[in-house]
């Protein structure tokens, strides 16, 4: 089963994605920083990893950043889910090394269609 590791310091945002991957036969794990999900995506070899971009101790930028710098962690895809949602957020979310940004408020078919691309 492929796994996602599911990064928002929102227990709400963080319930309705555990939802939908849920429902599509996913399993996921949670962080709620960006230091958090660096040491998740270590332990658990996540498939993909969600993550919001504004948190509280590392922000999801600098968090991409060190995944991207890790042999252990620079394979796994990163795609930030955010209210940042301007060209220039989408921008600089590739040039941190993400695959892409899906802007809050969102469908549940477009995180199953990310799931679809990097998964």
């Amino acid at each position: 089963m492929s796994k996602v590791l599911i990064v928002d310091d929102s227990p709400a945002e963080l319930a309705n994605l555990r939802s939908i991957l849920s429902d599509a036969g996913w399993h996921s794990v949670t962080a709620t920083n960006g230091a958090d999900a660096v040491a998740k995506a270590v332990s658990e070899k996540p498939t993909l990893i969600l993550m919001d971009i504004i948190m509280p101790d590392m922000d999801g930028y600098e968090a991409c950043r060190t995944l991207q710098k890790s042999a252990e962690t620079k394979a796994i895809p990163v795609v930030f889910i955010s209210s940042k949602n301007q060209k220039a957020d989408h921008m600089w979310a590739k040039m941190q090394g993400a695959k892409g940004l899906i802007g809050k408020p969102y469908e549940a078919s477009v995180i199953l269609d990310t799931l679809k691309a990097y998964g």
